[in-house]
């Protein structure tokens, strides 16, 4: 484990022997192994350690240069050092980053330690033993072509010149399963699940399973759906994906950069429904890679991004949060330039709704499941998306599975046309979130 003391002096001594007054370093050693099988044997094994550094140096001019290295000994960190002196020079003059005000400020308590891992062949067993269940669970089902099982063990710190000090580690282990389904005179079929936890003896795997069965058994007897308008329900999934797609709409760097959605002065204007509220919330108990700052040492918090459709707050990293004259939220991630990103999304009812919908009963109502091709289908600077996507078509409550469609739209118009949001919400990898109902989205049939 680093030592986070030692460490600090080791930094400091080598740039007091080069002249440099004010850095700072942001880095992490990550120990992971995942495995792969396939028909109960080992597909794949892979083990690795791994350390990143990006070490960052002021000159006197105030211009900064910036490093990556590997290694965290002496001679790895003073050759980062070194380097970014010397590229400080050519570093910027407008804008130039500064030290995090909030990186000295107080952290909480973590109550995540690193937990033993477990033996590779402990990781084969249970993985090998889900894949046979799943190839037991119905005749259709003929293969898993997609699928693993993780443990990962992270140390993050940040440190900088005039004396911040920060140091975390956590463990997570994580499951994925992907099924493969046939049937004599129709196209295959899919579906998969994920699950993530701290400790590997807490690992959902037999709720991943089951999720994994029930999907693929559902999507088997497939129909065409007729193209035109639908009210549209999307999973938690699926719209969280959708919002982590447009997620400029809240990026004060891409605001300043002129790539997103928004403007400075968009803060106060109604964005959505006044039925939607959205949170920004690293710190979520149901977040298992949480964390307690960011690459800057910021603090990490809860942010209001949307409170009953009004648009509330930027997400920033200290750069942002000056030019812009607000804080920073604990989202800068360091690089050659520090970029702002989210974290893990808590999306929940604004205003209680007037009227209450069910998926029990409900009448030619589309239920996305889960997005494919955001890569590909989404024009994030516009502001439209058409994607394929899994899920159903509900007749009086059925499930008929869609064999293949796309849905499309605005997203600015998705989050005002927002008919109904559950008060329900289902935990995933990427957040929170209830159903989210939408009326008048675009479906196209095959």
């Amino acid at each position: 484990m680093l030592n986070i003391s030692e460490l600090a002096a080791i930094a400091q001594e080598k740039a007091h022997g080069l002249g440099i007054d004010k850095f700072d370093l942001y880095g992490s050693t990550i120990d992971e192994s995942n495995v792969q099988v396939d028909q109960g044997a080992p597909k794949q094994v892979k083990a690795s350690n791994r350390s990143s550094v990006t070490v960052r140096v002021w000159n006197a001019d105030r211009q900064v240069g910036v490093a990556s290295t590997t290694d965290v000994d002496p001679i790895g960190l003073e050759i980062a050092l070194k380097t970014a002196q010397e590229a400080s020079i050519f570093g910027i003059t407008d804008h130039a980053p500064d030290f995090s005000p909030e990186a000295i400020a107080p952290l909480p308590e973590s109550a995540h330690q690193l937990s033993p891992q477990a033996p590779i062949s402990e990781l084969l067993a249970h993985l090998a033993k889900a894949e046979q269940a799943l190839l037991e669970a119905h005749p259709a089902i003929v293969g898993v072509p997609y699928n693993g099982l993780s443990q990962r063990d992270i140390e993050r710190f940040y440190l900088h010149s005039d004396g911040a000090r920060r140091y975390e580690t956590r463990s997570y282990n994580s499951v994925y399963l992907y099924s493969k389904a046939e049937e004599t005179g129709k196209k295959p079929r899919s579906a998969g699940a994920m699950r993530l936890s701290h400790r590997l003896a807490d690992l959902d795997i037999n709720g991943c399973l089951q999720e994994t069965i029930d999907k693929t058994i559902s999507h088997l007897n497939y129909q065409k759906i007729p193209t035109g308008k639908y009210t549209v329900v999307f999973s938690p999934e699926a719209f969280l994906s959708l919002l982590g797609a447009f997620s400029n709409l809240f990026n004060a760097q891409s605001i300043l950069d002129r790539q997103s959605l928004s403007t400075p002065e968009s803060l106060g204007t109604q964005l959505a429904s006044p039925l939607l509220t959205v949170w920004d919330d690293m710190l979520h108990p149901d977040n298992i890679g949480q964390s307690l700052f960011d690459d800057e040492g910021t603090p990490t918090r809860q942010v209001t991004l949307i409170e009953r459709g009004i648009l509330k707050n930027f997400l920033h990293s200290s750069g942002t949060a000056k030019r812009m004259n607000a804080q920073p939220t604990g989202h800068a991630n360091m690089g050659s330039k520090v970029t702002v990103s989210p974290h893990f999304y808590h999306v929940s009812q604004g205003e209680t709704p007037a009227t209450t919908y069910t998926l029990e009963g409900a009448d030619n109502i589309v239920l996305v499941d889960e997005l494919q091709a955001l890569h590909a289908g989404v024009k994030s600077l516009q502001g439209s998306f058409s994607l394929p996507f899994d899920g159903w078509l509900l007749r009086n409550g059925d499930r008929i599975s869609v064999e293949s469609a796309t849905v499309a739209g605005d997203f600015r118009e998705v989050l005002k046309s927002i008919l109904y949001v559950e008060p329900e919400v289902h935990s995933t990898p990427g957040g929170v979130s209830p159903y989210v109902w939408v009326e008048g989205l675009s479906v196209t049939g095959e």
